[in-house]
């Protein structure tokens, strides 16, 4: 089913291209550093204006808390603290990270109309990999960024985990539903201190439902679908339907070879 064209008044549409475009300019160009291109970018966000240091040393306690905190440079996110981080690959990242995140928090984040396009702008600067056609809703988390791989088409509706500690791996044309999570990494049963991390992989084709979750390392063949709270704890085969705790085949669909000739 193809989604509704819909579009915003003009002068909206003017201002969201005016905004994207020196965003990226900004970001990518390489004359100025981009965390303060991202501080500079959420204090007009959240502010609606620039907020130069002198003024900052005049607010209240709470506002130059929140105003530092625009500055990618005064905030740390959980996978900074994680062991196994690769501390120069995610500090390139982060800024482009941070700017989605509260992006994501902010009025404008709601907005889908420019929302897929500032998703799909900042994807390639934060992901190892995303092909053409990126869609994503808002508030979906991922560990590093850097381990995570997109294929064309992908659309990841909202509120979806991505751990991509150990590595994962979307093939083209996937649809992961809200509220999914995916992980690629796991803990020692005795010593939680103790983390595995083992790539997990998304075919292409591949349906992943509504609050579905698949657990690291496992693989999920092409054109295969999953259903609804299902818990993948090992490989799917290409077209089966799996459902249940833990998931397990239920059904097998017609290969799409077979669809277009109409044979079983």
């Amino acid at each position: 089913m193809a989604y509704r064209e819909l579009s915003a008044q003009p002068q909206a549409q003017a201002d969201f291209d005016e905004f994207l475009t020196d965003l990226y300019r900004d970001l990518t160009q390489g004359v100025r550093n981009p965390n303060d291109v991202v501080r500079d970018t959420l204090s007009q966000m959240y502010l609606g204006a620039l907020t130069p240091p002198v003024e900052i040393e005049k607010s209240l306690p709470g506002a130059r808390a929140l105003m530092h905190s625009f500055d990618p440079r005064n905030v740390t996110t959980e996978p900074e603290y994680y062991p196994d981080i690769d501390a120069k690959l995610y500090a390139e990242r982060k800024p482009f990270i941070w700017l989605w995140q509260m992006f994501d928090r902010s009025p404008l984040g709601q907005n889908a109309l420019l929302g897929h396009r500032f998703r799909r702008m900042l994807a390639p600067l934060v992901f190892g990999r995303v092909g053409e056609n990126f869609k994503c809703w808002n508030s979906v988390e991922w560990s590093y960024g850097y381990n995570l791989f997109l294929g064309d088409n992908v659309v990841i509706h909202r509120h979806v985990l991505l751990d991509d500690r150990g590595g994962i791996e979307v093939g083209d044309d996937v649809s992961i539903s809200d509220y999914v999570n995916i992980y690629s990494h796991t803990h020692d049963i005795d010593d939680i201190a103790k983390v595995y991390n083992r790539a997990t992989r998304i075919g292409n084709g591949v349906r992943i439902t509504y609050h579905a979750t698949v657990l690291a390392g496992t693989n999920i063949g092409d054109h295969a679908m999953i259903g609804t709270g299902a818990v993948v704890t090992r490989d799917v085969e290409p077209y089966h339907i799996a459902l249940g705790v833990p998931a397990k085949s239920i059904k097998v669909k017609m290969p799409l070879a077979a669809r277009s000739t109409g044979d079983p």
